[in-house]
This record gives C-alpha cells, structure tokens and sequence, in this order.
C-alpha cells in the first residue's frame, strides 16, 4: 500500500463522524473522559502450548483422563499487578487443550474451605470466590468471551464488544451455546467444620461460539496459531458464622474486605479488562503426551505495545489538555530498538479522535491503532 493510505482512510472516517454528528468516545453528552492507569510492569505476558487431546473429553470436573494428566499445567497464579505483591496463599493452576470440536479448560484451585452462595445463572458470580476465562480470538483487544464460574458450578456468560475503559458494553444475555462445565469439590462444600484440599473446574467451549469474534483467525485454530487469553481466581477473606461462611468485616469500614485477584499473566492494574496484557496461548497438533513445542513469539507484539502506550498517554493527554496531540514527544514514548520500521508514527488528530500508525521500513504492513484502542494491521 501507498504511504498516504492512512490519511485516506482517515479523512474519510472524519467525514462520516462529521456526517453522522457522532463519535465512539466523546459526545456533547460527554462530560469529561476518565484517565487511564498504565500497567506498573513491564510487557510480558504469559505463553501457554495447547496441545490437542486425541479423543473427546467427559466433562466431569475431575480432571482425571490422560490427555489432562500429559498436558502441562501453567505457572502458578500470581497477583494481578505482578510481582511487587504478596504471591496467593493458595495455589491455583490452569491447563488446555482442544479438539476438533471444543476448546477445553482445567483449572486445579487449592481451598481449605469451599464455599458458594450464588446459584442462579448470570447473577454476578465474583460475588462468591470464583474461577474466570476470558479469550480475545485474533487479540485485538476488541470482541472477546468471559465465563465465570463459583464451586457450585453456577456460569456466568458474557461477551463485551470492547473494553469498559472504552465504553465497552457487555452483553448479559447473550450465552455460549453447547457451554459444558463441571466442577468436583475435593472436600465438603460449605461445611466449615472440616479442611478441604480444594476443587477443579472442567469446561469446554465450542469452536462455533469462538468463530463469531476470530474473524481471520482459524477456528479450530491451525498448528502454531496464537489466541489471547487469561484467567482469574478471585478469592474472598471469609470466617465462620452460626455454622456459615460469611465474608469478613473491616471493622473500620464495616464492608467486607476487598477481595483478591490473582491470575495466570499479570495486568499490572487491578482490572481484567485490559486484554492486551494476556497472555498467548498457541496451539499445536500434536498430543500431550510427545508435544514439545517451542513458542513463537510474534515480532509484531512489540509494535503494538508501542501502539498501546501511545493509546494510553493519547487518553491522559485528552483529559489533562482537552485534546489529542499530532506530536510524539509529548506523549514521552521513546523511539522502539527495531530497524525495520518507520519512525515517528503518523499520528493524525481532530477534536476528539485521532489515528497513529506505525509503518514497516519497506511500506508494505502498516500497525494502526485508534481512540477506541483497537489495533489493526494493514498491508
């Protein structure tokens, strides 16, 4: 493609939000945007290699078939902002595979004391400790899952159209249809009287449900194909009360304590919702048992942190001076140790909106990223 092809597309983006009076982020309804917190660490999520099972898996919680015991297990969860915290006192692992027809997950939480409360679907299911998957198929940070769910087994489903930092919503509603889940409680659930070891959580999800929000990306996915995802366990301080677990009280607030997050890749913020701090997973077609895969990072992936901190310090820059800013070394983003591209971006503003594009050395590929903060590759 041409050079001038960005400002092409941009120009004409500015003439239909001239048109239509509308914009994706500020509106005359609009009071003021809200800054956005940067991850306090540096860009370097997780990897996961998931490896294909040979033959369809019971989903029954228990974790117990073959495929599950080759496949391996992920780092243990850390705390969401990394590793300037205190690590979890309890041990929480994940692991995944897939077939021709489901993507499957295992998770293995350590828990001396099981507890649930919520039973009725889609009730906000944090509320209880709870597991949580989210997946961004082709990692753009924009159309993604999220499935929770507590010990009782009660799923809460959803799909956001992109993140609530950018006016995100998430569809309720909407549920991922052929969903299989099961939990196996290894103990008494909500009985403090005795120590449990913990319980795990089985699900699959259908690649047909993925395919809505992959758009290039392969579903099953090809060998040695990359998708986002990450996983939380969120985990509440709790005491016995009358013969129940009950959440512990802050006796200066008189609230509950806050809860707990910990994950498998740290956000560096106290918020799931940030996608681009997942982690990678990549799959491959051959078993667990003899799968000894190598991941491949993806050049690509520093380009768009680039992109990303630029998005950021774009989003400050609007709600400290009221605008966007066509100049680079304002947004004190140095100049990346990569000489196969082109430097500084073109960055391209109006009143509320604004285009920065990062360009391959030859012209051919072009990384773009928008006020929305969805990134997209061009060639």
């Amino acid at each position: 493609m041409p050079n001038n092809f960005p400002g092409i597309r941009f120009l004409m983006l500015v003439a239909i939000l001239i048109f239509t009076g509308t914009s994706q982020l500020l509106s005359e309804d609009d009071d003021k945007l809200d800054p956005l917190q940067e991850p306090i660490i540096p860009f370097a999520p997780k990897n996961y290699i998931c490896y294909k099972a040979d033959a369809p898996l019971v989903i029954d919680g228990k974790l117990t078939e073959s495929a599950w015991q080759a496949a391996p297990h992920s780092d243990p969860f850390a705390d969401i902002e990394g590793p300037s915290k205190p690590l979890p006192h309890y041990r929480t692992t994940v692991q995944m595979l897939w077939d021709e027809h489901y993507f499957y997950f295992g998770a293995t939480l350590e828990e001396p004391h099981v507890w649930a409360k919520l039973t009725q679907r889609d009730t906000v299911i944090f509320y209880d400790n709870d597991f949580e998957i989210f997946i961004d198929p082709d990692g753009d940070t924009h159309h993604y899952y999220e499935l929770e769910m507590n010990a009782f087994g009660t799923e809460w489903d959803l799909f956001l159209d992109q993140p609530y930092r950018d006016d995100g919503v998430a569809l309720h509603a909407w549920d991922i249809a052929g969903l299989k889940t099961a939990v196996h409680i290894d103990g008494t659930i909500n009985d403090p009287s005795d120590k449990d070891k913990g319980w795990t959580v089985e699900v699959a999800i259908p690649w047909h449900i993925l395919k809505e929000a992959s758009h290039k990306k392969e579903t099953p996915p090809q060998h040695g194909d990359q998708w986002r995802a990450n996983f939380s366990r969120v985990q509440w301080q709790t005491e016995t009360s009358t013969g129940t677990y009950q959440k512990t009280i802050n006796p200066e607030t008189g609230k509950s304590f806050p809860e707990s997050n910990w994950v498998w890749s740290p956000q560096g913020v106290i918020n799931m919702h940030y996608p681009e701090m997942w982690g990678f997973v990549q799959f491959s077609e051959n078993g667990p048992a003899d799968g000894k895969d190598v991941f491949q990072p993806a050049s690509e992936e520093a380009i768009k942190w680039t992109l990303r901190q630029i998005y950021y310090r774009q989003r400050n820059h609007i709600v400290e001076h009221g605008n966007y800013t066509d100049q680079i070394e304002k947004l004190n983003i140095p100049q990346p140790d990569n000489p196969d591209i082109q430097w500084p971006p073109t960055i391209q503003v109006t009143s509320n909106l604004y285009e920065a594009t990062i360009t391959s050395k030859n012209g051919l590929i072009m990384w773009t990223i928008t006020q929305d903060g969805r990134i997209k590759m061009s060639r």
